[in-house]
Formats: structure tokens, C-alpha cells, sequence
């Protein structure tokens, strides 16, 4: 009888040891491939697919994100193994709700719109109105003329009238360089993801090309103030260390336009710090930017 409760007791004491082996195996290494940010305050989706070197259409995607990308803070954004490749085929893959989505400014308010060439607008203007005398005041005591503003239409010149730049998502036909001053560091795939712009603390830099401003700040550790413009959906670009940022989020710019002045936030001497993404990955900026 005792050695039957011992082989029981051994025979028992196997399988558990069998059963506590085989099941967390699975579970650690999905915990191992799964990445999950959560954001602060700050942060863009852009920024954080930035961070990550990742095209910000598939982190979207994988966390039913759609276009304006409006995130919050404390909101757990997964960009684990499960965001799909990032390649020319991915578009065909993607929820349809997404591929088609493209940010769009919303149209100005009635009230605030420009009005059009030869539109009459109330204008208030001064005119003399006599005012009556009554007949028990002598003339001395008369009171003076008084001029009392009426609403008179005048037509508003049609030269002051501005649209505002609109962010359109176009392709790029022509890039521009973003600084004046020499290539003091180039792009290596691994180690240096672009290039580096000498120059003097407040040199002017532009937007390669027209876009809008999806990323103006300090939330990326290493790249100082930083600015990242959209161009479209394919390409944006970088600019770091800058020692003040002349554009602010949301905002469209030109290409050429002035967006901040060189500095040297985030590093030790002044540069420009300049990147292009192409669908999240880094390229080299001089096999895409002009000859000069």
C-alpha cells in the first residue's frame, strides 16, 4: 500500500511539473515582439513613427487610427511586429478607410471668409447731421453740429484680398536645398540617418517643398527643436537643432519658405540636423536633393 501512494505521489508530482513547463513559452515570446508606446503629452502620430523609423499609414492602420491621426496623451499606440511591411505593395493591404484617407483642411468659416472681387461691405463713416434747435434756446445757446457715424457701403479693393496656403499632398516635382552652408556630416544608413549642415547660429532655414508642419518641437530626444513637414503621403522631412522654430503645428508652408534659424539645440555646434523619410524609412537627402 505505501508504495502504491508513493508511485502515485510521484507519478502526480511528473505531470504537474509537465504542465508548469509547457504553457508561459508561447506567451513570452508575443510579449517579446510586441511594442506598445504610450503617448505624451506633445507627442503626433508622425512623431512617433518618426521615432521609430515606421510609415505613419501603417501604425495608423494597426491601431484604427484615421485621418486627421488625432492622438491623446496616455493612449497606447502598438507598433509591435503585427504592423504590416513596409514596401511599394503595403497600400493593398491596408483598410480602404485608411489608403484613401489624406488630411484636409477644413474650409474657412462664412464669417471669416475674404470677400470676392467687387463685394460691398458696411463701412461705418462720419457724416455732419444737424441736429434740431429747440425754439426756447437763443442763438447763443444753440448747440453745435454733431457728427454721427452712418453705415455707407463702400466696395472693398479687390488686391486686399488673401487666400491662405492650403496643404495640398502633392508629388514633389522639385526639391530645394534646406540651408545655405557646407555638408559637414553625411548620411550612413545605420548610424546617421542624414545629413549635417554647418553654418552660423540664425541662418535661415526653408521648407524643401510645400507641405504642412506635423511635428514643432523637443519631444525627440537627440534632435534638439525639431520640425517635421509632410509633404505627402509618401515623403517627410526633417529639420534639427534649430534655434527657433518660425512655424507652429497644423500650419502649411511653401516650399522655400523660411520655417526656423539655425542653431544648436541638442547638440554641441551649430547645424542643421536634416532628414527625409520616404514611407518612414530614411534616405539619403544628397541622392534626392539637387547638385550644388
Amino acid at each position: 500500500m505505501l508504495a502504491r501512494i508513493l508511485l502515485s505521489l510521484v507519478l502526480c508530482g511528473l505531470v504537474a511539473c509537465g504542465n508548469h513547463t509547457r504553457a508561459p513559452i508561447e506567451d513570452r515570446v508575443t510579449e517579446s515582439l510586441d511594442l506598445v508606446y504610450s503617448v505624451h503629452t506633445g507627442d503626433t502620430l508622425y512623431s512617433i513613427a518618426f521615432r521609430y523609423g515606421l510609415d505613419f499609414r501603417n501604425v495608423a492602420a494597426v491601431n484604427g487610427i484615421t485621418a486627421p491621426y488625432i492622438i491623446y496623451p496616455g493612449q497606447k499606440i502598438n507598433l509591435g511586429e503585427n504592423v504590416p511591411p513596409r514596401d511599394a505593395g503595403r497600400a493593398a493591404v491596408m483598410p480602404a478607410q485608411v489608403s484613401a484617407a489624406v488630411d484636409k483642411t477644413p474650409p474657412l468659416s462664412a464669417s471669416l471668409s475674404p470677400p470676392a472681387s467687387g463685394v460691398v461691405v458696411p463701412v461705418a463713416v462720419a457724416v455732419p447731421v444737424p441736429v434740431p434747435v429747440p425754439a426756447s434756446l437763443t442763438e447763443n445757446q444753440a448747440k453745435p453740429v454733431v457728427a454721427e457715424p452712418i453705415p455707407i457701403a463702400l466696395p472693398v479693393p479687390a488686391a486686399s484680398q488673401r487666400k491662405p496656403k492650403v496643404y495640398v499632398g502633392a508629388k514633389v516635382t522639385t526639391w530645394l536645398w534646406p540651408a545655405s552652408g557646407a555638408v559637414t556630416r553625411r548620411y550612413s544608413q545605420n548610424v546617421h540617418k542624414g545629413i549635417d549642415i554647418g553654418g552660423n547660429r540664425g541662418d535661415p532655414i526653408v521648407a524643401v517643398a510645400a507641405g504642412k508642419v506635423v511635428y514643432a518641437g523637443t519631444g525627440i530626444v537627440g534632435f534638439g527643436e525639431l520640425l517635421i513637414v509632410k509633404h505627402n503621403d509618401v515623403y517627410l522631412s526633417a529639420y534639427g537643432h534649430n534655434d527657433r522654430l518660425l512655424v507652429s503645428e497644423g500650419q502649411a508652408v511653401s516650399a522655400g519658405e523660411i520655417i526656423a534659424e539655425k542653431g544648436s539645440s541638442g547638440t554641441d555646434t551649430v547645424k542643421l540636423h536634416f532628414e527625409i523619410r520616404k514611407e518612414g524609412k530614411p534616405v539619403d537627402p544628397q541622392k534626392v536633393l539637387p547638385r550644388r
